[in-house]
């Protein structure tokens, strides 16, 4: 018949021509490619259901997007996820090792992720979800599964400053490496760890760096190797430092900030607004899922990690809404085994 496949066509097409012909039907599907969802999938799998893992990125987006030369603050051991050693030559994992460490997992238990695919909806009901995304292209793609886990992680929605010229190009609420900002005025905002990595960083690679923080002082979560650094760096005046101050405006060539001392214009080249990251709220609404008035935290049993929808679970740092310091991926991958219990029960492979 013209237009269509023959079984036989199909088992002798490569992959790469087989796109339009993917299996779009599965027991759970996963949202979000992460160290936590991945932990998921392989939970899921182990127990012998079909899973699918949907990403608007690539594999471990968020990972991908910290800082190129990043050491992680825990040890390799507390990164692993489905029982596979994570070996390292340095006492704390770097940012490429772990990059290297989940493609091999994900190898390993020949996980069908399918990156930049974005989850627009989720409907239906326990045993019958329809989700649709949309690729690169914008083309729509629905699947369907019994169950879904949602694990889309905080690092993609930044919090936001709402000030004038926050728009502006100069302006970015990411980090990634030094070298575009040598031999400019760099001002840097926030009082975290972000911040405080990024100012070190731009400071000894060429950068003047200029702190803006609200707080009294650097914030207490700040690593212990990283604090006394930067503050000997501002008590020697390397890092130009205001605290009780508050950006109020963001110029083309310049930044407007309200100190104790009064309001002063600071010529400025760029900006980095690390002022925190916040999960998708209004997705995890759209399905239905309740989240608490304080603290935006989903609404679910604390053991299965079943939300308040039927079928829908959540996972990793979102399971504490707002509160995402709580969780990591140090904990945020047990949660897989957790769900997986509950699946074991409800779901015949």
């Amino acid at each position: 018949m013209p237009g269509f496949l023959t079984a036989d066509e199909i088992e002798v097409l490569p992959k790469a021509q087989l796109l339009g012909h993917r299996d779009m039907h599965t027991d759970v599907l996963v949202i979000g490619a992460g160290p936590t969802g991945l932990a998921c999938a392989i939970e899921a799998q182990k127990i012998g259901l079909k899973v699918i893992i949907l990403d608007k990125g690539c594999l471990v987006n968020s990972l991908f997007h910290y800082p190129a030369g990043m050491l992680f603050f825990t040890t390799p051991e507390l990164l692993e996820i489905g029982d596979l050693p994570f070996s390292t030559a340095h006492q704390k994992p770097t940012r490429e090792e772990a990059l290297e460490y989940y493609r091999k997992v994900t190898e390993h238990y020949q996980l069908d992720v399918r990156q930049y695919e974005w989850v627009k909806t989720v409907l239906g009901e326990d045993g019958k979800f329809i989700i649709t995304a949309t690729d690169r292209a914008g083309r729509p793609h629905d699947y369907h599964a019994r169950k879904v886990i949602v694990g889309t992680g905080y690092y993609d929605l930044a919090n936001q400053l709402g000030i004038p010229g926050e728009d502006l190009p100069k302006v970015s609420h990411y980090y990634g490496e030094s070298h575009p900002y040598y031999d400019t005025d760099v001002l840097v905002i926030g009082g975290k760890n972000s911040a405080a990595i990024a100012a070190l960083d731009l400071w000894r690679h060429g950068a003047r760096v200029t702190l803006v923080y609200r707080g009294s002082q650097l914030h207490h979560h700040v690593k212990y190797w990283i604090k006394p650094d930067l503050e000997n760096r501002i008590k020697n005046g390397d890092i130009e430092a205001y605290f009780n101050s508050i950006v109020q405006e963001i110029g083309v060539d310049h930044a407007v900030i309200d100190t104790p001392r009064g309001t002063i214009r600071l010529k400025n080249d760029f900006v980095l607004a690390l002022i925190g990251y916040h999960p998708d709220y209004d997705f995890l609404r759209s399905m239905g899922i309740e989240l608490s008035e304080d603290q935006c935290r989903p609404v679910c049993d604390p053991v299965s990690l079943e939300s308040n929808v039927p079928g829908i679970y959540v996972a990793g740092v979102i399971v504490a809404g707002s509160r995402t310091n709580e969780i990591f991926i140090e904990n945020g991958r047990f949660h897989g085994k957790q769900i997986a219990e509950d699946l074991r029960l409800k779901l015949r492979p």
